[in-house]
């Protein structure tokens, strides 16, 4: 009994007898589209080619053209189930969050700053919204902050 389904497993089903006559049949045969796809594609040479869509005053900067980005955090800044607080002054709301070089900074109201290991670049993007200022100096960004 148990040698009889070997030797069925051993020998091909019709359905592979047939997909192998069907497929050495179609062998060597191209689809109409492609035959009627030219070769290569020509080039026009009237095209011009555009640089960019948008003005530059509404161009987003790159990452690589920044030299970070900060947001204001009002709440107190939970972690791992942790409260955040300062090391120095031990307050635990109104951070300003800094990420710059891929890491990410704490900076409390009275200025102290320290950096938080527990979170990247992916969690700053993640929770922060879309730019809408850039300044020119750390300083300004403060200013505009309310720091």
């Amino acid at each position: 009994m148990f040698h009889r389904m070997g030797r069925r497993a051993a020998e091909p089903s019709e359905m592979q007898r047939r997909y192998s006559a069907l497929s050495a049949q179609l062998e060597g045969q191209v689809p109409p589209e492609i035959e009627r796809a030219p070769a290569e594609p020509e080039h026009a040479e009237s095209s011009t080619t555009v640089d960019d869509f948008l003005p530059p005053e509404l161009r987003v900067p790159s990452h690589d053209q920044l030299d970070g980005r900060m947001t204001s955090w009002k709440q107190p800044l939970v972690i791992d189930g942790e409260m955040v607080a300062c090391a120095e002054c031990g307050a635990y709301r109104d951070w300003l969050i800094l990420s710059t070089r891929d890491q990410i900074w704490l900076r409390c109201r009275a200025g102290h700053q320290q950096q938080e290991i527990r979170l990247d670049t992916a969690w700053y993007n993640r929770h922060t919204g879309a730019e809408g200022t850039r300044h020119a100096t750390f300083e300004d960004c403060l200013r505009h902050l309310g720091h």
